[in-house]
């Protein structure tokens, strides 16, 4: 975010209405590259129907309020370490297969 940006936000005293990956992931407290996987999870829904390669943006009123759930915020964190415990695993068997040639 530019000084700028940040500057008027302050000012403002809120949230834009639309937030980047980047920003949901701060709010979310949260990797950026864990959004896609709670997208694919249907945990987080971005606005409009973007396209695969496009800048996602998010309806802060919508994260704002996930944050209180606190249901949600356990889903969310056993979807991601489930997924990044699944990658880990398919990593591990790759490399013993390639030892055991």
């Amino acid at each position: 975010m530019r000084d700028d940006q940040h500057r008027f936000l302050m000012l403002l005293g809120q949230l834009p209405a639309r937030l980047t990956a980047e920003q949901v992931s701060w709010v979310l407290n949260c990797h950026p590259h864990d959004l896609p996987i709670l997208v694919m999870a249907r945990l987080l829904k971005p606005l409009g129907n973007p396209a695969p390669n496009s800048i996602k943006y998010f309806a802060a009123l919508d994260i704002l309020d996930l944050v209180k759930d606190r249901t949600w915020l356990a889903k969310m964190t056993n979807v991601v370490g489930e997924h990044w415990r699944e990658k880990n695993l398919q990593k591990k068997q790759t490399c013993t297969e390639e030892v055991g040639k």
